[in-house]
């Protein structure tokens, strides 16, 4: 049976609808991975500890590691998160951390900031301490005796010229800035460094860059060199001196060598004099000493030089590879991190073997100088664009990460944790829509830059070129594309014809026949502004990687309701709409909508023709304005819906609940929102889900699933209680909400945190919400057979710890493992292969039932085969009965221990009561007799000599710990028992019953008989 909530009806929709957030605060998130580190453009060691290490991701905040980057944590959640730029600790005070928000790598995907941070006590807590409009901060630097005094060189806004640029400094810690080196509106600064040896001495690079939704240009008149001499009060322009490049420079480097400061070197983005500069005499006359282009490739993406920290010949340059030279800057090898694409470098002051790398796939610590370093496969923080999934059971997730592959990840696994073997790294790259077979889950359909399209066969290991129109267009702009293709263009299935798929460049193709053939349904689908069309990169450097490719579609859907019912946006603002299959198209774009508005993402009603809502982005333009449209009429009108969103959050995605009308779920820039209401009031659905870009949502099977854009994949396993939630619901003390069905299936909920995903909790997900609490107060959980039989009890006051349960006011959750209760066991038993797991409860109708306060809740709930299984009703009987007959015998078993050390203490009592004297010799002498025989028993039911762990490899186990042993061997998976298997319980319950019996006999025998002795000698013994 499925759970059925009744369809709100569309009037009701309409009107105004919000409840308190803590009536379903006890939903989270699960965090699922991969642990496959994302970009990263900032890393520090700290001088004295070599386990100590922090970095900053693009996405995903900061992260430190204590153990030489084995495992990582994040320490930035509870403040802030999104895109770190710079991240410098203070070399007096290695407590005191400051963080510079907004990267300085500034792809196409980049990610913009709010300013700088503060810690002083190692990252625990974090302070705001101003520049929130410099958006991008390149380079913090401490001056190393002083950790109150702090400089920052900030890119400014990205997107429009901003005063809030430049090289600021601190001489309070942070409480007050002042504005030390600026250009300009346009120019921001993009490095800095102290001299190692002379902090007053500083070194600052300026730098003409910008970007909008279509191009990016590195380079001006702006982009200099520049020395102060005077801790940043004035400044010398270094750019003109001697042997510098003439021309216009684009991104600039520098460094300086702690061993000489006068030995300075930088490397520079200019068209004919670009390369590796140096100069022995503090920056006065400069030679180039380098010009090769594996240092300067995508130079406004790099362009990062370090010195050795022990020898001025050697010197480091960041690339693709990262160069590195030992003759002072005049040859480079070329070497690699685990991921490559280098973005920043520590080397330890004391020992320069002794290093941290930030680059595309996260952080990497190697202490031997760069030839060994540890792995990036410990970071959850992937960056997303989307996020689909296939018909496989149960379901899998795929996603195209930055940077990395694309990847299929099961959201949920048959093991403790989803970790790197259950997820599989696909041959379809970084950029990708993915799009897996209806009919066949094992082909996988996914775009990439430039237009390339791959269909994937992961049973065959075969792949094939879907191209659209495979003219590969590398190096130039989109103008001489046939078909434009975005960067992460669509691709995907129509709803209604398993064989139909769609892909979207400027116009929408189809394909019947898996992409061996296309057809063109629609024109040119895009607004097509020829400004918009042309190579990118500014005046020095082009870069055409298909990132900066415009003017396409960006976003479409085919109707659930309605088969030829197809909607686009485009990249460039426009909106289309299709009612016949893609013969005829009408423009509705919304007329308030800014004219180049990216379409991110489009939604169908489930539930209403003609209802539709797109989410759309002009951050790129500098504006930050969440924007959500809805229309009832196909497009003809339009109304916005993002009452409640900041009004600097913008909106990338917005997805319908499948089950409720009216309720719609929303990723922004910090996080996820839901509204009840068709997006007339939105709140917040954060939860536990750490402040990070939401890239992508996915609606499937009442789980939601949120593609971040710096912390992987993250869902939320139980919708329905946000399903039932309604005024009447909301107006009640305690509410016990209907729990969703659930599969029977294998698994547990057991991982380390720092290296694997959370896995499915497997078990009943049982919400509640209760408005008030009094702590003195009880509150029980009962798990109930349909019929109303006690299953099990849990109590915020039980005595058995595993019956225990914690409680606080507000919304919370409590996961059933669908297991009866154990058997009874006893203090220091031991037992061997034998874990105290009652039996699974068999796949039927149940109930729960809440008590607070004297009120007292019932819901229905039911459990469900794994639909994978050929297990019978008949099967799952059958061992259910087996397993309750075995801890049924056991709990016997158990319960003669228990009783036959009870009278062996009240016997070890009363000898003592007795004493050593001569007349009781009769007495102690049947007490000796009765002794015996206890423990003779006690040896044959149970072990006695093993008291840990492994002793049972010593001490053969007896007949307890023989037929709990069938409880785990015979509960392996969803079987009946097997012949043999039957036999052994029925041979090992007859011996316990033997067992059980001679007890019973000898107490018979000799309790009544001791009892009277002691009452003739006057001793009050009554076990």
């Amino acid at each position: 049976m499925m759970l059925v909530f009744s369809i709100l009806s569309l009037a009701q929709t309409n009107k105004s609808l919000t409840f308190d957030p803590s009536l379903y605060e006890g939903l989270r998130w699960r965090e699922l991975g991969p642990f496959r580190g994302g970009r990263s453009c900032t890393v520090t060691g700290v001088r004295g500890n070599p386990n100590l290490y922090y970095f900053g991701t693009v996405g995903g905040g900061v992260w430190r590691t204590q153990d030489a980057g084995q495992t990582w944590d994040n320490i930035s959640d509870k403040y802030y998160g999104g895109s770190i730029g710079a991240v410098a600790v203070a070399e007096s005070d290695p407590n005191v951390i400051y963080v510079g928000e907004g990267e300085q790598t500034l792809r196409n995907n980049v990610a913009s900031g709010a300013g700088l941070w503060k810690s002083t006590d190692a990252g625990a807590t974090w302070k705001s301490i101003g520049l929130q409009d410099s958006r991008h901060i390149a380079r913090i630097r401490v001056h190393p005796k002083n950790a109150d005094v702090v400089y920052v060189a900030a890119l400014g806004n990205l997107w429009k010229p901003n005063e809030m640029r430049g090289v600021f400094r601190s001489m309070d810690g942070g409480q007050t800035w002042k504005k030390i080196l600026y250009i300009n509106d346009k120019a921001g600064a993009a490095d800095l460094i102290l001299d190692p040896n002379n902090p007053r001495i500083i070194y600052a690079s300026t730098w003409n860059m910008s970007r909008n939704g279509y191009r990016m240009d590195s380079g001006g008149p702006d982009s200099k060199l520049w020395k102060s001499t005077d801790g940043g009060d004035t400044w010398v322009n270094l750019s003109d001196k001697p042997g510098m490049p003439s021309g216009t420079n684009g991104i600039i480097g520098v460094t300086v060598s702690p061993q000489n400061s006068n030995r300075v070197w930088s490397i520079i983005e200019n068209k004919e004099g670009g390369g590796v500069y140096r100069s022995d005499d503090g920056g006065a006359t400069w030679t180039r000493l380098n010009q090769d282009r594996a240092l300067l490739q995508r130079a406004w993406y790099y362009c990062r030089i370090y010195a050795d920290s022990q020898n001025e010949d050697i010197v480091y340059v960041l690339n693709v590879s990262y160069g590195i030279s030992k003759d002072g800057g005049k040859t480079f090898a070329l070497k690699n991190a685990p991921h490559g694409d280098h973005h920043d470098l520590w080397i330890d002051p004391d020992n320069n073997k002794r290093m941290a790398m930030a680059d595309d796939g996260g952080a990497q610590i190697s202490n031997d100088g760069g030839n060994n370093w540890t792995t990036y496969h410990n970071q959850p923080t992937a960056q997303f664009y989307r996020v689909s999934t296939d018909n496989h059971f149960p379901y899998r997730i795929y996603g195209a990460q930055q940077d990395n592959s694309s990847v299929r990840i099961p959201h949920r696994t048959n093991g403790n944790a989803v970790t790197e073997k259950d997820w599989t790294a696909l041959a379809i790259g970084e950029s990708a829509h993915l799009a897996p077979d209806p009919l066949n889950s094992e082909v996988v359909y996914g775009g990439d830059y430039k237009g390339y399209m791959t269909m994937q066969n992961l049973e065959t290991g075969q792949e094939r070129s879907t191209n659209v129109y495979p003219d590969l267009p590398a190096g130039s702009g989109a103008e001489v594309m046939k078909y434009r293709f975005n960067w992460n263009y669509p691709v995907f299935f129509s709803p209604h014809n398993p064989k139909k798929l769609y892909a979207c460049s400027n116009h929408l193709h189809m394909s019947l026949n898996g992409g061996e053939s296309w057809e063109v349904i629609s024109p040119d689908l895009t607004r097509a502004d020829p400004e918009t069309i042309k190579s990118s990169g500014g005046p020095i450097t082009q870069d055409n990687t298909g990132a900066e490719y415009y003017a396409n579609i960006f976003a479409a859907a085919e109707s659930p309701f309605t088969e030829g019912e197809i909607w686009t946006g485009s990249d460039d603002g426009m909106v289309y709409v299709s009612q016949d299959g893609g013969k005829n198209w009408k423009n509705v774009t919304p007329p308030m909508s800014p004219k180049l508005n990216m379409v991110n993402a489009v939604e169908v009603s489930p539930f209403v023709k003609g209802e539709a809502y797109i989410a759309a982005t002009s951050y790129k333009f500098g504006d930050y304005t969440p924007y959500i449209y809805r229309t009832l009429d196909y497009g003809k009108t339009w109304t916005v819906t993002t009452k409640g969103i900041p009004k600097d959050e913008f909106v990338r995605v917005v997805r319908a609940d499948q089950k409720r009308q009216g309720l719609l779920y929303a990723g922004t820039e910090k996080g996820v929102w839901l509204s009840f209401d068709d997006g007339e009031n939105w709140s917040k659905l954060q939860l536990n889900l750490p402040p990070v870009p939401i890239a992508d949502l996915a609606v499937k099977n009442d789980n939601l699933i949120a593609a971040t854009h710096g912390r992987s994949f993250w869902l939320i396993d139980d919708l329905t209680p946000l399903q039932q939630l309604n005024t009447e619901l909301a107006a009640k003390e305690v509410i016990l909400y209907q729990p969703m069905p659930t599969y029977r299936m294998a698994g547990s909920n057991r991982r380390d945190p720092k290296l694997e995903g959370e896995n499915h909790p497997n078990g009943v997900m049982i919400h509640y919400f209760i408005k008030k609490l009094d702590e003195k107060a009880e509150v029980k959980i009962d798990i109930l057979e349909s019929n109303g039989d006690t299953i099990r009890s849990f109590s915020t006051k039980a005595k058995d710890r595993l019956n225990q349960i914690t409680v606080k006011a507000g919304g919370g959750r409590f996961v059933w493992d669908m297991r009866y209760p154990g058997y009874k066991t006893f203090p220091g038993m031991v037992f061997y292969g034998s874990p105290n797991l009652g039996p699974k409860a068999v796949p039927g109708k149940y109930q729960v039932r809440l008590t607070v306060n004297g009120q007292v809740q019932t819901q229905d709930f039911e459990i469900l085969k794994d639909p994978r299984l050929n297990t019978t009703p008949e099967d799952f009987q059958a061992q259910f009965d087996f397993l309750m007959k075995v801890r049924n015998k056991v709990t016997e078993a158990n319960e003669g221990i228990i009783n036959l050390r009870k009278i062996k203490e009240d016997l070890n009592y009363l000898k003592n009561k007795l004493g050593s004297d001569e007349k009781n010799k009769d007495m102690l002498d049947a007490i000796k007799k009765f002794e015996g025989e206890l423990i003779v028993i006690e040896n044959n039911i149970h072990q006695t000599k093993n008291q840990s762990v492994q002793d049972p490899l010593n001490y053969g186990i007896k007949l307890n710990n023989r037929l709990a042993h069938l409880m785990v061997e015979q509960a392996q998976g969803d079987f009946r028992p097997t012949k043999q298997g039957e036999e052994v319980r029925g041979k090992l319950s007859q011996m316990v019953d033997e067992e059980l019996g001679k007890l019973k006999n000898t107490i018979d025998g000799n309790l009544f008989k001791i009892n009277q002795m002691a009452k003739e000698k006057g001793v009050m013994f009554v076990n």
